[in-house]
C-alpha cells in the first residue's frame, strides 16, 4: 500500500460513521499542500471528499493597499480569518450546499462561490499555511479539525519551489527573489516556529 493510500485508509477508519470529517493539511508556502490534498482527494472513495483551500480568503489587493499590507500579502494578517472561521463552522455543522471561494493565482484574486460542498460530502480536506499556527485568532481553529497533517519540507527546497512558482507566473528572477526574501521566507519561518502539534507529520511531498 502506498503512503498516501495508507493515510487515506487511516482517515477513513478514524471517521467511522461521522457525517462530516474535517482534515487539516498545513505547511509553509511551497510545501506541497495543494498537491497532497488533490492526491488524497483522489484516493478517498469517489464522491465523498472535497477540498477547501484557505487561500480563497486572501484579502483583495485593493484592500491590502488601503491597509498598507500589500508588501506582506500571504501573511496571516492578510486573510479574512473571520470569514474562514465561519465557513469551517458551517462545514462542521453539516450545512448543505456551502459555497467556497477559490483563489486564482493567475489573476491574484479570489473567485467567490467557485466551489460548492454538497450535503453528502463526508471528508473535507482543508489546506492552508496557518491552520496549525499557534497564534490568536488562528489557534481557535483547533477544535474544527478531526485530523491534522503538517508537511515539513527543508527550507532550501521550499525556496527552490517558490522560485519556480514565481517564474511560472511570469515574475522576473530578480523580482521573484526579492519577494521570496521579503515576504515568503518570513511567512515560512513563522509557520515553522509557531505551529501546534499535528496528528501526522510528513517530511516530504508524496
Amino acid at each position: 500500500m502506498s503512503e498516501i493510500a495508507h493515510i487515506a485508509a487511516s482517515i477513513f477508519k478514524r471517521a467511522g460513521k461521522a457525517g462530516r470529517f474535517i482534515v487539516a493539511i498545513a505547511g509553509p508556502p511551497g510545501a506541497g499542500k495543494s498537491t497532497i490534498s488533490a492526491t488524497l482527494h483522489d484516493v478517498l472513495p469517489e464522491g465523498t471528499a472535497a477540498i477547501v483551500p484557505m487561500d480563497g480568503f486572501h484579502f483583495d489587493d485593493v484592500v491590502l493597499e488601503q491597509r498598507g499590507q500589500r508588501a506582506r500579502k500571504g501573511a496571516p494578517e492578510t486573510f479574512d480569518f473571520a470569514g474562514f472561521e465561519v465557513l469551517l463552522k458551517r462545514i462542521r455543522a453539516g450545512e448543505p450546499d456551502i459555497a467556497v471561494p477559490v483563489f486564482d493565482r493567475s489573476m491574484e484574486l479570489s473567485r467567490a462561490a467557485a466551489s460548492v460542498i454538497a450535503a453528502d460530502i463526508k471528508f473535507i480536506l482543508v489546506e492552508g499555511n496557518y491552520l496549525l499556527l499557534d497564534e490568536e485568532p488562528w489557534s481557535r481553529l483547533g477544535p474544527m479539525f478531526d485530523f491534522t497533517i503538517f508537511i515539513d519540507v527543508p527550507r532550501a527546497e521550499l525556496e527552490r519551489r517558490l522560485r519556480q512558482r514565481w517564474r511560472d507566473h511570469g515574475r522576473a528572477e530578480e523580482e521573484a527573489l526579492a519577494w521570496i526574501a521579503s515576504n515568503d521566507m518570513p511567512n515560512i519561518e513563522r509557520v515553522l516556529a509557531r505551529r501546534r502539534r499535528a496528528d501526522l507529520v510528513l517530511d516530504h511531498e508524496l
